[in-house]
């Protein structure tokens, strides 16, 4: 789930509508971690919108939690407690070097048995991910969720925060010049995408992060979770 952030910003870049090819390339920022709008100008370009601020996602198969009793047993009849993380907002402020996000959520949460009063703690974590791949920090939360007595269902709210650099998450104007260099019909390499071209693909996935939040679960509960 990749959300919206407020509080940032942008850079514009055009792209002319004589190179329609490079729509698509600038379009392509937006991935691994890259927020983009398109739209027509007055020029009668597309322009589209890079942030530095990171895009927020849960990584699949991390956005719940079953706890067994016993823990080594995976019958239904053995299921303790099951928890969700929902309502993940964040909020980035990019005006300031490091920039720094910051991510709530709520967690929901059910037991199988309403009986006495009872605290269930789930550990989560709050990772930064440079270039689609590579985890360059990792924070370990706890949220305590408490049931009152003869209660099934508890719910509690969650916060991380994510910081990353203002070099790291800005192209070169070298970069930025090769991606926004206004090319004309017949041009040599009009039709030539410029993330076509090894060095700047790389320098895009360089400047492009991610905050990934999640239940930090162990090897069984991640199986779990992705088979069943």
């Amino acid at each position: 789930m990749r959300l919206r952030r407020p509080f940032r910003s942008f850079e514009k870049v055009r792209v002319p509508v004589k190179a329609p090819i490079l729509a698509v390339s600038i379009l392509a920022l937006a991935l691994g971690g890259c927020a983009s709008k398109g739209e027509i100008d007055a020029t009668g370009g597309i322009s589209a919108i890079r942030t530095a601020c990171p895009t927020v996602a849960v990584p699949a198969a991390t956005g719940d939690i079953t706890v067994f009793d016993p823990v080594t047993s995976r019958d239904q009849s053995a299921i303790d407690v099951t928890a969700l993380m929902t309502n993940v907002r964040s909020t980035c402020v990019d005006a300031n070097d490091p920039i720094l996000t910051n991510v709530t959520f709520t967690v929901q949460a059910r037991r199988a048995r309403a009986d006495a009063a009872r605290d269930v703690v789930l550990p989560y974590f709050v990772t930064v991910v440079r270039g689609g791949s590579a985890v360059v920090a990792k924070r370990v939360g706890r949220v305590t969720l408490h049931f009152d007595a003869g209660q099934l269902r508890a719910e509690a709210n969650a916060q991380g925060t994510a910081t990353i650099t203002r070099a790291a998450a800005t192209l070169s104007a070298d970069v930025r010049e090769k991606l926004t260099r206004k090319r004309k019909a017949g041009d040599e390499d009009a039709a030539v995408d410029p993330l076509s071209t090894p060095e700047v693909r790389q320098a895009v996935l360089r400047a492009s992060f991610e905050t990934l939040v999640g239940f930090q679960l162990t090897a069984d509960q991640l199986k779990y979770n992705a088979t069943r």
